[in-house]
């Protein structure tokens, strides 16, 4: 019994992660660097947050500016602050990544990608979407708790509506056949210059030979029998 209750008493704090003590639903004491931990285990938990940068994966649908919906899945990098982890516990509670980090993900994502088409998402616009969703982010969770510091916001995967796919495919290889055909005419284009400009090179030669082929030069050049 005794050896239990030593063992229940003990309480381990991961790198990466801080410890509270939580005495009858109330925080108490200062805040747990990594290691060991001795609590009342009659009376007390250990509350533990990650203080390591952490990622969350996001899969959800994303509404576009013509009102189709993306299917993406995006990554939210962030960490909790050492030093604001219980203000972060007392005004939000442990579940703090459900009930804040996400839900502002949600709403500022939304709010985003309802301003651009589709097919900007699957584009070069993608990195000017990520700021603006992140940028959203930070004035919303400011309002709600400045314990958490956001890092970045990747899309990492976009599915767009199989028709506009195949759209934006068909649109592609079009484009592709068209610079391919720019080619292809520059180079004949540039082959007739070349020829034109042999020609005429041949061209002025033989009149240059011909207005020097005086008599006098003639009748040198001509064999005597």
């Amino acid at each position: 019994l005794i050896t239990s209750t030593l063992f229940s008493s003990c309480a381990i704090v991961k790198p990466g992660e801080v410890g509270v003590r939580q005495t009858f639903g109330r925080l108490r004491g200062n805040i747990i660097d990594p290691g060991l931990a001795i609590i009342n285990p009659f009376t007390t938990t250990l509350v533990k947050i990650p203080t390591r940068t952490v990622n969350r994966e996001v899969k959800l649908n994303l509404p576009s500016k013509e009102g189709l919906n993306v299917s993406s899945q995006i990554s939210i990098l962030y960490h909790v602050k050492q030093e604001k982890a219980v203000d972060i516990i007392n005004e939000v509670g442990a579940n703090f990544e459900r009930v804040l980090i996400l839900s502002t993900f949600r709403s500022a994502s939304a709010d985003v990608c309802a301003q651009f088409f589709a097919k900007d998402m699957h584009s070069g616009m993608r990195s000017e979407i990520e700021s603006k969703i992140l940028a959203k982010m930070k004035i919303n969770l400011e309002k709600q708790a400045n314990g958490i510091e956001l890092i970045s916001v990747l899309m990492k995967s976009i599915q767009l509506p199989r028709g506009l796919a195949n759209s934006i495919e068909r649109k592609l290889q079009a484009e592709q056949d068209a610079m391919r055909m720019e080619f292809v005419l520059n180079e004949e284009r540039r082959e007739a210059e070349r020829k034109i400009i042999s020609a005429k090179g041949e061209r002025e030669a033989q009149i240059i030979i011909s207005e020097g082929l005086t008599d006098e030069i003639i009748k040198i050049k001509t064999p005597h029998y």
